[in-house]
């Protein structure tokens, strides 16, 4: 199919399988009030207004808000390489500082990726004996997509945490599904994010919003990363469409998210006996899980185009593994997961696996 015929049967579906279900412009324009006060170049407005909501939610002394993860994560770093005179950056081999960001760290800001630990299994505490060097910055993510959405125990991550701060280093958190941790770990994001010196936190994933983040930490790197956010471009003419977005779908959903989990969990039990299906992790951390399933690109393709015409939107795509019998899906459970009951997901996920 083309991309145009694709987008059409996506938008023809009045039922999705994961998230809040596919992206249309009029329910995004929704989550955007009338009377939203404008800011000014980034300045003032609900942007203002989010950035003390996020603050006080991370108990943190300050937060900014940019266009994107990617700019926040990068002028973090840069800030900390310079206020800790040193280049390197620490962080597990499928971070997506190192993975997806074009080599930005490198390029753009001379810094140096130095990936720590097995890329197929959680970063440790015990994995960061093998750096000998002092960081600019130690990067965890919570919790970690590519691996599913797995978790560390929770003390591990103080200790890691500890660790940046023995070798007079600071640790940043990639929270761009810190709310989904929170409801992971039981644990209020303020407790996530104590530890950290600086904390980045998504919208448009975990709660749907438009695209846009906040980071977040002392008022002073708060400031630097301001500037860098001016720099790079960020701080565009009026940042309050994506702001006051944030701002609803936070109130809205952050609460949720717990029931999100208990949901993945069920579809976690419902799918895991059927053939050709494993669930990773399995029970599910967080509300998210992978599905690897055991078929072909092509079969796969015709499954889900069929439960399309049907009227239930599942991937365009699987990703590929390291056999290539396995085919992986990821599962992000929203408001459009809820809404199904689990003996449907389950049928789906049968379908997509040749097995229903």
């Amino acid at each position: 199919m083309s991309d145009d015929d694709l987008d059409a049967l996506r938008l023809s579906c009045d039922r999705a399988l994961s998230g809040h279900g596919p992206v249309r412009a009029e329910t995004l324009l929704a989550t955007i009030p009338a009377g939203t006060a404008v800011d000014r170049y980034g300045a003032g407005g609900v942007v203002a207004e989010l950035e003390a909501e996020v603050a006080a939610l991370l108990d943190k002394p300050a937060a900014v808000y940019l266009p994107s993860g990617t700019m926040a994560q990068q002028a973090a770093l840069r800030v900390h390489a310079g206020r800790t005179l040193r280049r390197t950056v620490v962080a597990h081999p499928q971070c997506h500082l190192f993975q997806h960001e074009g080599g930005a760290l490198e390029r753009l800001h001379g810094l140096v990726p130095r990936p720590v630990g097995d890329r197929d299994r959680l970063l440790l505490r015990a994995d960061l004996d093998a750096v000998a060097e002092s960081p600019a910055a130690l990067v965890v993510e919570l919790p970690q997509r590519d691996l599913g959405g797995q978790l560390p125990p929770w003390d591990d991550v103080v200790e890691q945490v500890a660790w940046a701060h023995d070798v007079h280093s600071v640790a940043h958190l990639d929270g761009a599904r810190l709310w989904e941790a929170s409801a992971g770990y039981g644990l209020p994001p303020s407790d996530l994010a104590a530890p950290f010196d600086t904390v980045y936190v998504s919208f448009y994933k975990g709660i749907g919003a438009l695209a846009g983040c906040c980071l977040a930490g002392p008022a002073d790197h708060v400031a630097e990363v301001r500037e860098w956010r001016h720099r790079l471009g960020g701080t565009l003419f009026g940042l309050w469409p994506g702001a006051a977005s944030a701002l609803t779908c936070l109130r809205e959903r952050l609460p949720r998210v717990p029931e999100y989990l208990r949901r993945a969990r069920e579809v976690a039990d419902a799918v895991r006996g059927l053939p050709g299906v494993r669930v990773v992790p399995d029970p599910p951390q967080t509300p998210m899980l992978h599905l690897l399933l055991a078929t072909t690109p092509d079969a796969f393709r015709t499954a889900a185009r069929g439960l399309a015409e049907e009227g239930l939107w599942t991937w365009a795509e699987p990703a590929t593994t390291g056999d290539p019998s396995v085919l992986r899906v990821e599962l992000a459970v929203g408001d459009a997961t809820m809404a199904l009951p689990v003996e449907d997901v389950c049928a789906a996920v049968a379908r997509l696996a040749g097995a229903g």
